[in-house]
């Protein structure tokens, strides 16, 4: 396939180097640090999955307050408004919390794990064996390099159906502002579906519509397609428990859902799509870790430290600002830590098209711009 002999490409010509920087393998920054951290940070949160269950059940009481929406009074339907709000961010902590459930952080392996998770990301349209082999497994090993699925297109790949969606939704100097507000909702649902149905259709890595296809074994492509009409049952459920009712459907389903996706993209934007690929898996380089505000931390178990998350995925994320500290002291300089708007900024100033693994560029090929721009506040 043409896509295949792009990547073998650029792959047989990748640097071990970025600029003057020489890169650093994931696990010299975990045999450096691991002995500096206590060993309870390394002990399951069970606390974080009581959260999960709570946000469960705000999601479940929206819906159940929905389902007499038709007896309100049309001018206090606006007080529904805040609740859908607070639905919108519960989707978030289940995307979240579910995250660090399948790292292990949250309890020791088990067999609620794997129920739990899938009702914690079904809101995500996401099937559990799914996350499990696109996240655990390929994006964590090949993080923001030409194996990575959820990198940046390259500009040389075929002009498909996904890479001109994702060209026309995220954010970028090329993004129409109303696709941008469009893709905030939907770009997690097309990024899903983009995924699932390689492995699902075709089980290929010739696939090029996704930015870097992978494979999966026979077992869990069958459980992933089961696990798929599960989700879709969940789904048609609520609707039918809302009786298709379209104001109830807009307000206690459409939005939270939107909500909880565009929060949920606007970390995920932020976590890799400025940064620069590299062939080699240095955390460091290839990831970046936002400041937001306090609460967000509280709200979000700490899920803008997400290069510390990367070094050590299953570690407890209370200690995230812990790996933070040690990194500031061992490799100061290095990391890419930036306030969340000013990542959003540059996010928007930069093209999104990876031209090779140092530049950006524009889907006309016509902009060159270093990745190291985008990088703007290293400590």
């Amino acid at each position: 396939m043409k896509s295949e002999k792009i990547l073998n490409t650029l792959d047989n010509t990748a640097k071990p180097t970025l600029g003057k920087e020489t890169l650093i393998h994931h696990s010299v920054y975990v045999k450096k640090l691991r002995p500096l951290l206590p060993s309870e940070a390394f002990e399951p949160d069970r606390h974080k999955l009581v959260i999960l269950l709570v946000n469960l059940g705000i999601v479940v009481l929206g819906w159940g307050i929905a389902s007499h929406l038709d007896q309100w009074p049309v001018y206090l339907l606006w007080l529904y408004l805040p609740l859908a709000i607070i639905m919108g961010n519960s989707i978030i902590v289940l995307l979240f919390s579910s995250h660090d459930l399948m790292h292990g952080s949250v309890q020791k392996k088990s067999w609620l794990t794997y129920p739990i998770a899938f009702l914690g990301l079904s809101m995500l349209f996401m099937p559990p064996t799914q996350w499990k082999n696109l996240h655990n497994l390929v994006h964590h090993n090949n993080t923001n390099s030409l194996a990575d699925p959820d990198r940046n297109y390259l500009y040389q790949q075929p002009d498909t159906w996904g890479k001109w969606i994702q060209n026309l939704f995220v954010p970028s100097v090329e993004v129409n502002p109303l696709w941008l507000i469009i893709g905030m909702a939907g770009s997690w649902f097309v990024h899903n579906f983009r995924n699932v149905s390689s492995v699902l259709l075709f089980n290929d890595k010739s696939v090029d519509y996704v930015p870097a296809a992978f494979t999966v074994s026979p077992k869990d492509r069958l459980t992933i397609a089961l696990e798929c009409l599960g989700i879709l049952g969940i789904h048609l459920s609520i609707l039918f428990y809302l009786e298709f009712n379209p104001l109830k459907i807009a307000l206690a389903y459409i939005l939270p859902i939107a909500l909880g996706h565009a929060g949920a993209m606007f970390y995920i934007y932020t976590n890799h799509m400025g940064c620069r690929m590299t062939s080699i898996n240095d955390p460091l380089i290839n990831s970046a870790s936002l400041r937001v505000p306090k609460i967000f931390d509280v709200l979000h178990f700490n899920f803008s430290y997400h290069t510390e998350h990367h070094i050590f995925p299953s570690i407890n994320s209370n200690y995230y600002p812990m790996v933070q500290e040690l990194l500031q002291i061992h490799y100061p300089g290095r990391m890419n830590l930036i306030d969340a708007g000013e990542a959003w900024g540059l996010l928007m100033e930069t093209p999104r098209h990876y031209k090779d693994e140092l530049t950006f560029t524009d889907s006309s090929g016509e902009m060159s711009v270093d990745c190291g721009k985008s990088q703007a506040d290293q400590v």
